[in-house]
């Protein structure tokens, strides 16, 4: 295969052929079109020396060139302070570079060591983890989750009988999209066993199995799994069974006791949950509950080991298995098929074929190659992990920033240069994709703004609204009034508490102190008697992240829910 660096050197005809007589003479290296370039006969160390120099200067010269000037203007248009890159192909890491700083203002910068919070891209850790256990003999993928967790329930008694661990992995449960999320993000005092014990008072959203809806619940679920049938906490077993063979040392599981001043970390950067205002480090979201789902922080130099290991099947380098080809075959293999969506008119060339999510993986076509991903996001921090396992292929592009255009306008250039497509503006097109989303959310959130109906005022005086309230999946909240406010605060997440805001009738908006927390409105229902029945919430917008699920809440008077 030819060198994807630089142009042969060829006549305006085409490529000349190389001459292959006298091999035994002479040592021979493959050259920049696949050709067989004779090298001058040196005493065999020389000789030696010249060859590997030869191959080295292929293997980095394997990158795009202009790589570097592409990031640098991603950052500028995306605004990123910080993005780091990792390129593997072949089985070798080709590019491990960090670029810009990670704190914004500050000197430190980003480089090939720098931890960053990588999110939902633990997902294929939790898959693998339970791939050895499959393995081993010790659990199925078909396994019911209650043969190994009893204490699990949904909603449903007949789901809960029949959903298995592949369900779970593969997000078609029936629960909705990122439903339990609030139990975890953000951060709160719930426990992991909390988190799991609530699950059976979340609604279902559809039929079992008939719908993919993206949902964390299922992976601290299954993460749990793990424990009950290793004997060892998920992170145990992930530190001692995957990242210690590996030799991934500098990842960790917990971002607790972790120091930007001190350690290499980066930290989360926002402009508030609009995306719009001014942009800010923030601190970072905690994940010891839901660490199988999006827990472990890494860098460039452990993930191109995790993404060598990936497109190895599992096999490490120096031939110990960690997951037989078997199951790295049934991870990427589709497990239900996701709906082809027609892309911005700027980004009409990535649409798919086809679509669809395995056991901790993404699925899908480009350029006519199979396409093995996976995305993460955390407030203030987004990446990407994404193979091409007919090229060998792998690409890391982690952020700290929320802006998803930049690792894609990244990860989309680097795929044209192996892939030999034609070059294209991702990230223009990606500037401008986004642009018109975020138009268009906002012109849907002043929509439903502007249905108020103007002129109304609350049923009750402030004070008649106030209390003490419970839901049955999320726990308690309470209102107050506060001057010529009420005041609402939820009992478990320390940060969601703000002024509520009179919309129209019983309806009120909650300005959150945090900016980095949706508004949503509070709908207030009545009794016969006129005293509060209860509230349920609702996003003010399209803007709010989906593991908002405000939606799967129904508060009621305390003294009334605990009935």
């Amino acid at each position: 295969m030819g060198s994807l660096s630089s142009p042969c050197r060829c006549s305006p005809t085409g490529c000349a052929e190389t001459e292959a007589e006298g091999l035994s003479n002479a040592a021979w290296t493959a050259g920049s079109c696949g050709r067989l370039i004779r090298l001058p006969v040196y005493p065999d160390p020389m000789r030696i020396l010249l060859f590997l120099a030869l191959l080295w200067v292929q293997v980095l010269s394997g990158q795009p060139a202009d790589l570097d000037s592409w990031v640098t203007r991603t950052q500028k248009q995306f605004e990123v302070p910080g993005i780091a890159v990792a390129i593997v192909k072949d089985g070798q890491t080709v590019v491990a570079k960090g670029y810009g700083v990670r704190v914004l203002g500050k000197p430190g910068e980003v480089d090939a060591h720098t931890l960053f919070g990588i999110a939902s891209n633990s997902k294929a850790f939790t898959a693998a983890a339970l791939a050895m256990l499959v393995d081993e003999g010790k659990l199925s993928w078909d396994d019911p989750v209650q043969k190994h967790l009893p204490q699990f329930q949904m909603a449903s008694p007949y789901v809960t009988r029949e959903v298995t661990i592949r369900d779970l992995l593969s997000h078609r449960t029936g629960m909705g999209l990122g439903a339990g999320d609030l139990l975890y993000w953000p951060d709160t005092t719930f426990t992991r066993e909390q988190v799991i014990r609530a699950a059976r008072h979340l609604p279902v959203d559809s039929s079992f199995r008939s719908r993919y809806a993206y949902n964390n619940l299922g992976y601290v679920v299954a993460g749990e799994v793990v424990a009950a049938v290793s004997g060892k906490r998920w992170e145990d077993f992930v530190r001692e069974r995957i990242l210690q063979p590996l030799r991934m040392t500098e990842t960790r599981i917990t971002s607790a006791g972790m120091d930007p001043e001190r350690d290499n970390v980066t930290v989360p950067h926002s402009r508030g949950w609009r995306l719009a205002g001014e942009l800010k480090p923030i601190r970072p979201t905690r994940d010891e509950v839901w660490a199988a789902a999006a827990g472990l922080k890494s860098n460039l130099t452990d993930l191109a080991r995790w993404v060598t290991l990936q497109l190895n099947q599992g096999k490490l380098p120096d031939g110990e298995v960690l997951f037989s080809e078997k199951q790295a075959r049934e991870m990427w293999t589709p497990q239900i098929a996701l709906r082809v969506a027609e892309p911005h008119a700027a980004l009409a060339t990535t649409k798919a074929n086809f679509a669809a999510y395995g056991l901790g993986w993404n699925l899908r076509d480009y350029q006519g190659r199979k396409i093995v991903s996976h995305t993460g996001g955390l407030t203030g921090m987004v990446s990407l992990t994404l193979m091409v396992p007919e090229e060998k292929l792998g690409i890391v592009v982690l952020t700290n920033q929320e802006e998803g255009g930049a690792f894609q306008a990244i990860a989309y250039h680097i795929l044209d240069h192996y892939l030999g497509s034609e070059p294209r503006d991702w990230i223009g097109a990606y500037a401008e994709s986004t642009a018109e989303r975020r138009r268009k959310d906002n012109e849907e959130e002043a929509k439903t703004l502007a249905a108020r109906t103007a002129g109304t005022t609350p049923s009750l005086a402030l004070t008649g609204y106030a209390g003490e309230y419970a839901d049955a999946w999320y726990g308690p909240a309470s209102l107050s009034t506060r001057g010529d406010s009420l005041y609402l605060r939820f009992g478990g997440t320390p940060d969601m508490h703000g002024p509520l805001e009179h919309f129209h009738h019983n309806t009120f908006i909650v300005r959150w102190a945090d900016a980095t927390i949706p508004d949503a409105f509070v709908d207030f229902s009545l009794a016969t008697d006129g005293t509060v029945e209860g509230f349920r919430m609702k996003a003010t917008s399209p803007l709010a992240d989906f593991s908002f699920d405000y939606h799967n809440l129904h508060f009621r008077p305390a003294k009334s829910a605990a009935k």
